[in-house]
């Protein structure tokens, strides 16, 4: 399949220890775009959307992870896992091709600091 035409899906996260997330289907995502660019697209695409909540259009998001890619086992955590960062946590300057990225991949779309946060202390409320 070309590039031209994968499709990513974008989880964003609003709260880890709330499991509070939406996703977000991109169709015709390029790959060869560099992930800056990429969430630079989303942050500005999410405010315009309908169907998505105040409160996840108006987040701080600024970080990218791959939490699944099409044909490969999942995780359990229901949001995001927390391991293997250094292999998951996309790199701005790379491409999404070169970060891992392929056609049906999803992605979770999150505030750096909300996610170390909740990594040093990973404690759900309910």
């Amino acid at each position: 399949m070309s590039t031209e035409s994968s499709t990513i899906t974008v989880r964003l996260v609003r709260s880890f220890e709330h499991r509070n997330f939406r996703p977000v289907v991109y169709h015709g995502v390029n790959l060869d775009q560099t992930v800056k660019q990429f969430i630079a697209f989303v942050q500005k695409d999410v405010p315009s959307r309908t169907g998505i909540p105040p409160p996840f259009k108006n987040y701080k998001y600024d970080t990218m992870k791959i939490i699944h890619q099409a044909h490969r086992s999942k995780t359990n955590e229901l949001v995001v896992s927390l391991e293997d960062d250094d292999k998951l946590i996309l790199k701005e300057e790379s491409t999404l091709k070169a970060a891992g990225v392929a056609n049906e991949t999803e992605l979770a779309f999150f505030c750096e600091e909300d996610y170390r946060n909740y990594k040093a202390n990973p404690v759900s409320a309910w």
